[in-house]
């Protein structure tokens, strides 16, 4: 099949017609967060605060799907740019492979990690008893979480995102019925609580998966998967793991943060907690749809890198700047206009309510400025560059962020955590601009020799 589409269409039209899909198929995504806490929300405030203190290692284990994902997408568009078809085959094997092994991992470490996880943020009995009855069922997904995603970023590297967005809005959908059918009991379903968002999420990953199988089944596609490819091969580890580990790392940051900042405010009261936990269910609806663009020109930057296309590189990186731009700030002006009822998906706290609308008001100062970070971060990984990459994140999610939100916490109270994620993104953007033009300056310079 031919991929040279992808240097040869015009770059705005290019950029949005792989970008709006992805956007499309990330903002259906965070719906699976936002439902689940929707009705969760319904049940009890406790029920709600063990889905906040569960959010954490929930985002750890996607973190490892995701980002080992992106490792396979950026290997695969890199090998097509360079008209090397045999490594690209090979790179989608050993990645969907590799991701599967992921997932079952990931289930026999967290189902029996979360007791002891649990202990350092909540001595609720009863929240705690909520935590491990959501998070026993969930985790057992997680096979099912990892080869989906590896399905989706094979799908996005030959650049057939609205496969992913069709196949994401067919498990979302799929959510969106069962949850409140298995949480309350409607029709043939029993009342299962918070058991049932676990179970309803699930279900609609597998969804997600099998429609994915029968597009790769009946699809033509440039990348196929062969068990001949199932072998050691040392080049094909090397590049899948150094984007995938420290795209995995970028992505697993915000659990450590969000762990390490529960701990800050939960010395204040459980409801900042519950906040944090709203506020991070809330905020993944609008980066995830900023990385939705991110998705969409990974595979661009990477098939015209191998291209030695580095004109096009830039226009690329430029482009999907000014869109991600745009969607921060429509954050921003959500944040401030309509904040009490954002927060008032989640709970009926009057106290709580308050809380929330200033985290949102002080947060969302720093929204646009973060659209640097998140462009720089996701244009290195698009060109192999997964330890800049990481570098950004670093900064963003622990080097800045941690020392300021105790820092600030001392003097303004929980308050103080809220202005740390807005300081914190000023500095990083700058770190981050610099970062992207050094090394794209660089590899230019090198592919060239």
């Amino acid at each position: 099949m031919n991929q040279t589409f992808m240097k040869e269409k015009n770059i705005l039209p290019l950029v949005l017609s792989m970008s709006l899909p992805m956007v499309i198929s990330m903002a259906v995504n965070s719906l699976y967060n936002i439902i689940d806490s929707y009705f969760v929300a319904k049940v009890s405030e406790n029920a709600m605060t063990a889905l906040a203190l569960v959010y954490p290692v929930q985002n750890f284990i996607n973190a490892i799907a995701i980002g080992f994902g992106i490792g396979i997408n950026a290997c695969i568009a890199f090998y097509l740019g360079a008209d090397d078809k045999v490594r690209a085959d090979r790179a989608a094997t050993l990645g969907v492979l590799l991701s599967f092994l992921h997932g079952l991992l990931m289930a026999a470490i967290c189902i029996p990690g979360m007791p002891l996880f649990l202990k350092n943020f909540s001595s609720d009995a009863e929240i705690t008893s909520l935590a491990l009855l959501y998070s026993n069922r969930a985790f057992l997904f997680s096979p099912v979480i990892n080869l989906g995603l590896s399905f989706e970023k094979l799908f996005q590297s030959v650049g057939k995102m609205k496969v992913t967005m069709f196949s994401m809005m067919c498990g979302c959908i799929a959510n969106i019925i069962l949850d409140p059918l298995m949480i309350f009991g409607i029709g043939i379903f029993p009342a299962m609580g918070i058991a049932g968002a676990a179970y309803a999420t699930g279900i609609g990953q597998c969804i997600t998966l099998v429609v994915y199988l029968l597009f790769y089944t009946f699809l033509p596609m440039p990348v196929r998967i062969s068990r001949s490819y199932i072998a050691f091969d040392k080049p094909t580890f090397q590049k899948l793991y150094s984007v995938g580990i420290s795209a995995t790392l970028n992505l697993a940051l915000p659990s450590l943060l969000i762990s390490v900042l529960n701990g800050l405010l939960a010395a204040f009261s459980e409801k900042y907690v519950l906040v944090l936990g709203v506020y991070y269910k809330l905020q993944t609806f609008i980066y995830l749809t900023a990385n939705g663009i991110i998705q969409g020109i990974r595979p661009l930057m990477g098939y015209n890198f191998g291209a030695k296309e580095y004109g096009r590189v830039k226009k690329i990186y430029r482009t999907a700047l000014t869109m991600n731009i745009g969607i921060m700030l429509l954050g921003t002006s959500l944040s401030w206009l309509i904040p009490q009822h954002l927060i008032g998906l989640f709970t009926n706290n009057p106290e709580t309510i308050e809380i929330g609308v200033t985290a949102l008001h002080i947060i969302s100062l720093g929204f646009a400025i973060s659209a640097v970070s998140i462009t720089c971060s996701g244009a290195l990984e698009g060109l192999g560059k997964g330890y800049q990459s990481l570098f950004i994140s670093l900064l963003r999610y622990v080097a800045v962020i941690l020392p300021a939100a105790y820092l600030f916490s001392r003097f303004a109270d929980a308050d103080g955590v809220w202005f740390a994620f807005c300081f914190t993104e000023f500095i990083s953007a700058g770190f981050a601009a610099f970062i992207y033009g050094k090394e794209v300056n660089v590899r230019e310079k090198t592919q060239d020799a």
